[in-house]
Order: C-alpha cells, then sequence, then structure tokens
C-alpha cells in the first residue's frame, strides 16, 4: 500500500452529481445527490486514525489530539459502568440530557466564574454535536463564517456543510487577531453570522485568546449581530500561566455566546457525552435539532460521567490531567530543541494538547504535506499544515500533539521527525 498525504483526505470517488431538476440514472451510474454534499469535506484528523490503524510498522502518534490512555480512568470508569449496568439505564432518555448529568454539570460550575443554570444546558454527543446544532441554527447557504487561521477544520467543516463562506482569520500569540477581522470584515462587505474560536489552548496552535481581545470579539459581535461560537475543550487544562477570564464570565447571559463544552478531552473521548450553554430561548430549537440526529445522547454513558462527577474526584483528576500534560509538553520542548533546534519555530502553550510547528530558512521550502508522507514511512505522524486551514494555507507548518505520548516515545517520534526534514530537503537539492 502506498501512503500518501491526500490518503488522509480522499475518499473514493462518487460518479458526477445530475444537473438541477434530473433524477438518478442508476442505468448510467449516477448519485441524486443534494446540492450540500458539495460541502462535506470530512476530517484530515478523524481519517488519520484510520489511515494509522492500517500501517503495520511503529509509528509515533503526535497526529490525533487524544488524550494519554494512561490518564483516563478506566479502573473507575469499569466500577460506575458495573454500577450503571445493573441499574438498568437502556431506554430512550430526554432529548436534552439525563436530570442528573444536568444537575451535575451546574453543580460542578456553582464553583466557577462561569456557573450556569439547567435550562441553559442540553447534552450532546461530543463537542462535535454542539458545533453542528450552532451552525445548524445560526448558518444559512451563502452566510459569512469567520475562523481563525489555522483552525480546527472539523469545526469550519462543519460549517461549510450547511453552505457558510468562510473566512480566515491570522492569529499570533494572543490568538485571533481581532483588529484584522474588523479589516477583513469591511473588504468583504458583509458582516458574518457567527464567529468561530477556541479561546483556550487552541487547536492548533495552542495559542490564548487575551482577554483584550475576548473584550473587542465581544464588542464587534454586538455591533455585527453575530454569533460567537465559543468552543472549549481545553479550558479545563491549564498548566502554566493565568486564567483569562471566559465570554461568559466578561458578558454573563450574553445571548450571543454560544458555548460548547466536551468530556472527550479531559475524561475519554469514546464517551461521546458533551454539552452546550446558550441562551435558554434556544434550548427548544436545540432540542428539535438534536431529535433529527440522534433522539438523545447515549444515556449510560451519561450516566457513567454523571456518577464520576459526583462521586468526587473530579477536580483531582483535572489536577492530575494538568500536571502530566505540563510533563509531556516539555518533553517535546526539550526533543525539538535536542533534534530540530533553529530549523523551526513552535508555539508556547500553557495548557491543551498542542504545539504549532513552523519550518524555518531552507527547511521552510518543503511542503509539510510531503514530509508527512515521509514521516509517516520513517515511524511518526502529524497533521500538516495545510490540513487545517479550509483554503489550504500553512505549507510550512505541522501540528503535534505532546497529550497522548510519554516522554520516551516523544523523544523518539522527534528524532524521526528530524531523520523525515532531512530526507526531504535533499528530495529538494536533487
Amino acid at each position: 500500500m502506498t501512503i500518501t498525504a491526500t490518503s488522509l483526505t480522499t475518499v473514493d470517488s462518487l460518479p458526477t452529481r445530475p444537473t438541477a431538476g434530473v433524477g438518478g440514472d442508476p442505468a448510467r451510474g449516477l448519485l441524486p445527490l443534494a446540492r450540500r454534499a458539495d460541502g462535506l469535506v470530512g476530517s484530515v484528523i478523524d481519517s488519520s486514525t484510520s489511515l494509522l490503524a492500517a500501517q503495520s510498522h511503529d509509528i509515533v502518534r503526535f497526529a490525533m489530539g487524544a488524550p494519554a490512555a494512561e490518564v483516563i480512568p478506566t479502573g473507575t470508569f469499569r466500577r460506575i459502568a458495573a454500577e450503571v449496568l445493573d441499574a438498568g439505564s437502556f431506554t430512550y432518555g430526554a432529548t436534552e440530557g439525563e436530570p442528573g448529568l444536568l444537575e451535575a454539570v451546574v453543580a460542578h460550575h456553582s464553583t466557577t466564574p462561569e456557573p450556569t443554570r439547567p435550562e441553559r444546558l442540553v447534552i450532546t454527543s461530543g463537542g462535535m454535536q454542539g458545533l453542528d446544532l450552532a451552525f445548524k441554527l445560526f448558518v444559512d447557504p451563502g452566510d459569512l463564517v469567520a475562523v481563525e487561521s489555522p483552525t480546527y477544520t472539523n469545526g469550519s467543516g462543519t460549517a461549510l456543510s450547511y453552505g457558510a463562506d468562510i473566512l480566515e482569520v491570522p492569529m499570533d500569540e494572543d490568538g485571533m487577531d481581532v483588529d484584522a477581522l474588523e479589516t477583513l470584515v469591511a473588504e468583504a462587505g458583509r458582516t458574518p453570522r457567527v464567529i468561530y474560536t477556541i479561546p483556550n489552548f487552541q487547536n492548533p496552535s495552542g495559542t490564548t485568546l487575551s482577554e483584550p481581545r475576548r473584550r473587542r470579539l465581544l464588542e464587534l459581535a454586538h455591533r455585527w449581530g453575530a454569533m460567537i461560537l465559543d468552543d472549549d475543550p481545553y479550558g479545563g487544562l491549564r498548566f502554566a500561566g493565568d486564567d483569562v477570564p471566559g465570554f461568559r464570565e466578561l458578558s454573563p447571559d450574553d445571548p450571543l455566546v454560544f458555548s460548547v463544552r466536551t468530556f472527550s478531552k479531559v475524561l475519554a473521548p469514546g464517551l461521546r457525552v458533551g454539552w452546550v450553554d446558550a441562551d435558554p430561548r434556544l434550548r427548544r430549537l436545540l432540542i428539535a435539532g438534536k431529535q433529527a440526529m440522534d433522539t438523545c445522547t447515549n444515556v449510560p454513558n451519561q450516566h457513567i460521567v454523571e456518577r464520576f462527577v459526583r462521586q468526587g474526584g473530579y477536580d483531582e483528576h483535572l489536577a492530575g490531567l494538568r500536571a502530566e500534560y505540563r510533563r509531556r509538553k516539555q518533553a517535546m520542548d526539550a526533543s525539538i530543541a535536542r533534534h530540530l533546534g533553529s530549523r523551526v519555530v513552535t508555539t508556547a502553550p500553557e495548557g491543551g494538547f498542542f504545539l504549532w510547528v513552523t519550518l524555518q530558512g531552507d527547511d521552510a521550502a518543503v511542503a509539510t504535506p510531503r514530509l508527512f508522507e515521509i514521516a509517516l514511512a520513517e515511524g511518526v505522524a502529524f497533521i500538516p499544515g495545510p490540513a487545517l486551514s479550509p483554503s489550504g494555507r500553512f505549507q510550512d507548518a505541522l501540528r503535534l500533539c505532546f497529550a497522548s505520548t510519554s516522554p520516551e516515545r516523544t523523544e523518539v517520534g522527534v528524532r524521526r521527525l528530524a531523520r523525515a526534514l532531512d530526507i526531504a530537503r535533499a528530495e529538494l537539492s536533487r
């Protein structure tokens, strides 16, 4: 099997869609696809799971943004799951979520700067369903959606699936450049319906949106009547620096802030349990939108999460994650310094999962999709920069996840990455 970077993004080609008004003709092999099918771009990140599973050689996996297997509390989950199974929670549940889990989320947030109420919450099947519900509610075909650049392309891909036009906004060490956003919107001659941001330890850059920029973004959202889609999977994973007030702390009960949260990054992604926190007037629509997807989030898994949070130890679990991810991030920094040195520049995240790496000097001529191909053969995987931009920017950059690998494996992976970069540079000189 020949592995190429396009293996991450392509699927078997489909027959050409018939022109409007013409049904599918099985004899001609045509399929009557809806026009929205053109916007289904899929996920390079998610596709990497299947690609890596197909490999037979050892690979250090810096690609997926998943919690380290060693820090998932599987023993506790097994015990709680046995309790839940004995209770027989196998029927349909309320679309808005199991009452006990809603109460547990409210109780946990009552001790934070962003308390909430049950009428603001709907439990979702992971954070991705929260993003889908947001774009379903707020975006019509042709609407403008502003996103950070680079961005989590599962989010921008969801916007595209609803026909959005994407406006990519540059970033720096303080997150989205909000002044640039204002300029780009003026140049576009129309305002965004949604501003999509990952404010804390952004995926993929690892940067955090500064407080002044958060305040400015709120001002612009109110001027334009735009929703701020506040996607924050990593906010509980700060391991350095000081907390930055969230949008809901800066502007409590703001109807233009739609918050997406998940247990995927702090408990386990396979549970597929998250929630949205939004203006209570949206709850009926959120329930209706979710009923058109899956009726309800997995009921037994909701009870597992509820009991884990209620039985205590959740805050201690988070503290343990923060300490471990700090150790792993420092290990990746040290390995990069040893094996890549001045050949790259990296971001300096104070939490979360990711480093954004930009090639420097002559190495910047190496296209990271090609580097991915070589690196995979050498036994290390990452996400190439263009996969994290709807328009394919960042040919000279890549995303590394430091959370999933031990310091020992990280050392091996970065050494392999340096070797792959040497090979890629040699190709250019032929």
